[in-house]
């Protein structure tokens, strides 16, 4: 018999604790999944990932507003499960384009990150059809615009911008201030510049902006600003090109509970707030609501997925006073997690 003493928004939703003390996933044992398939090993809720994927799309209007974040964790199965949700898939590497590709992601309903992207990488989106490229550098804006000219392709990207944001978060996770690798700089005109360059390019077709200001957010509030100074800067395109801009990609971040303490936003409450905010803005600057977008990845698959390990050595020390600690040494470690 299991009873329900974990708490279900930092366990997967099925996850409960028999009465000898093992931990069950779905109705299955953890030892038994380590005994079958070794340590480590992740164990994902199958039903719980696809209930946080119909939340999001439900909160945002639909499957396809929500691109789920492969970084956070990508198998050809959990993106078949993507597909079959309807939503669509940002993907952050070669590799991840090739894993989404072998499991028959549709590659219209691909967006393609990265802040370093090889001449092969960008042929490889052109070729297979990617939906967006964030285009992240005027370097990057170069090549694909050859790659797009030497296939005869044409490609519709986002330019990603650096709203200058503070996310309230770890500083190592922050993307959005001023000083870091990613995106083109609103303050300085870097933005603008690129926008305008991918506007007039023959093969590169331009449709929106793209921001993400960090990872393991809890506070909306740095979206807020994100979002008020990306449609100042929609408007601004507007008024310098006399075009539109219909896409608004304000990025994904959203954070995840690691311990009971923590309390996350609903996907509706951020809807809510994301989606009020954009609308308001684009009201004061006579605008046209943009379509909004969001990348969810570890709040989609973070709850719903564990690491399993095996407990090897257990070393109590001895400290002073007469303490003692317990280090109890898995066999895995930060490269697994």
């Amino acid at each position: 018999m299991a009873f329900n003493d974990l708490p279900a928004h930092v366990w997967p939703c099925s996850a409960a604790r028999q009465e000898d003390g093992v931990v069950t996933i779905a109705g299955v044992p953890l030892p038994e999944i380590a005994e079958e398939y070794g340590t480590p090993v992740m164990v994902v809720d199958e039903d719980d990932f696809r209930s946080r994927c119909r939340d999001m799309a439900a909160a945002f209007g639909a499957p396809e507003n929500v691109h789920y974040a492969s970084k956070a964790f990508l198998t050809r199965m959990i993106a078949r499960w993507v597909d079959e949700e309807g939503l669509a898939l940002d993907i952050a590497s070669e590799n991840e384009l090739r894993i989404a590709l072998a499991a028959n992601f549709p590659p219209e309903r691909i967006t393609v990150h990265g802040n370093n992207k090889s001449e092969s990488f960008l042929t490889l989106c052109a070729e297979s059809g990617v939906g967006h490229v964030v285009i992240d550098s005027h370097q990057e804006l170069a090549e694909l615009n050859d790659v797009c000219g030497r296939l005869g392709t044409n490609q519709e990207v986002f330019v990603r911008v650096k709203p200058g944001v503070d996310a309230h978060t770890h500083e190592f996770v922050a993307t959005s201030h001023e000083d870091q690798k990613f995106g083109f700089s609103i303050a300085n005109g870097a933005a603008m510049v690129a926008m305008v360059r991918c506007f007039s390019s023959p093969v590169i077709d331009l449709v929106g902006v793209h921001s993400h200001i960090g990872s393991q957010i809890f506070d909306t509030g740095g979206f807020e600003v994100a979002a008020r100074r990306t449609m100042k800067l929609l408007a601004q395109f507007q008024q310098a090109t006399g075009h539109v801009l219909p896409e608004l990609d304000l990025g994904g971040g959203f954070g995840i509970a690691y311990t009971c303490q923590d309390t996350p936003s609903t996907p509706s409450q951020l809807a809510h707030d994301l989606t009020e905010i954009v609308e308001l803005e684009a009201r004061a600057r006579n605008l046209s609501v943009p379509h909004l977008s969001i990348e969810p990845g570890r709040a989609i698959v973070g709850p719903t997925t564990l690491a399993l390990y095996t407990v090897g050595t257990v070393k109590p020390v001895d400290l002073d006073g007469g303490a003692q600690r317990v280090y109890v040494s898995v066999d895995g470690g930060m490269s697994d997690n």
